[in-house]
C-alpha cells in the first residue's frame, strides 16, 4: 500500500490484527483538530468539544510513521513520551496523546485486551480507597458518566490470563494529557479513546513500555 493511500485510509477506517479494513468511519469525526475533538453527540451521554489550546499537536491523533518489530494491530505506550502507537502496516502507526500513572504507579509488561466496555462503572480497588477514604461510596462501583474516571470508553488488560487492574480508559480533561497523574491506568481523551475503541478487538496485544 502506498504511503499517502495509507494515510487516507488510516484517518478513516479501523484497524484488525494484520489487515486495514475498508470500513464505515469509527465514530468521532476526523480533519483539523477542531474537527477531531468537537463535541460527539447520539452517546449514552454528551460528550463535550475538546479545548484543542489544552491539548498540544504532538499529543493529537494522527498517523505517523512508526517502524517497529511488534505486529500490525498492536498497541504500544511509550509512558515516557505519552504517547501510544496503534501498530499499522508498513511502518506505520495511529498515535494518541495519553496521561499516565504517577511515580509508583505505573505498570509495564505485555498484556492482552481481555474487555472491552463502553461508559463502564468504575470501581476503585481495595487499596485505592484505603489511600482515599472519600472514595468509599464507590466501594461497588461508580455508575457511568461524564465524571466518571474511567470515561467513554474502557480496555481491560490482562496478564497471564488474570487482570492486571490497569486499563486503556476515557477522560475530559485534556490537562491531563502528556501528565503523569493518574493512579496507573492510561488515559485518552474520550474523543480519542471511542477512536481507539472501534479499530481494536478482543485479545489485542499491548505493550507497555
Amino acid at each position: 500500500m502506498k504511503r499517502r493511500a495509507f494515510l487516507t485510509i488510516g484517518l478513516l477506517t479501523p484497524f484488525a490484527p494484520s489487515l486495514l479494513l475498508a470500513q464505515e468511519m469509527p465514530p468521532g469525526p476526523v480533519g483539523t483538530a477542531a474537527q477531531r475533538y468537537a463535541g460527539i453527540h447520539g452517546e449514552q451521554f454528551d460528550i463535550p468539544a475538546v479545548d484543542t489550546s489544552l491539548l498540544p499537536p504532538e499529543y493529537q491523533r494522527q498517523v505517523v510513521r512508526h517502524p517497529t518489530s511488534e505486529q500490525p494491530g498492536t498497541i504500544i505506550v511509550d509512558t515516557q513520551n505519552r504517547i501510544l502507537y496503534l501498530v499499522g502496516e508498513e511502518g506505520m502507526a495511529v498515535r494518541y496523546g495519553v496521561g499516565i500513572g504517577r511515580d509508583g504507579f505505573s505498570w509495564s509488561g505485555r498484556a492482552l485486551i481481555k474487555m472491552k466496555r463502553e461508559w463502564p462503572t468504575w470501581t476503585p480497588p481495595s487499596e485505592m480507597i484505603a489511600r482515599q477514604p472519600e472514595l468509599e461510596p464507590y466501594r461497588n462501583g461508580m455508575a457511568p458518566g461524564l465524571d466518571n474516571p474511567l470515561g467513554a470508553r474502557a480496555l481491560y488488560l490482562f496478564e497471564g490470563g488474570r487482570d492486571t487492574l490497569y486499563r486503556i480508559h476515557g477522560t475530559a480533561d485534556a490537562s491531563s494529557i502528556g501528565m503523569a497523574v493518574s493512579s496507573g491506568c492510561v488515559r485518552l481523551l474520550n474523543q480519542d479513546v471511542i477512536d481507539l475503541y472501534t479499530r481494536v478487538p478482543i485479545n489485542t496485544p499491548v505493550v507497555v513500555v
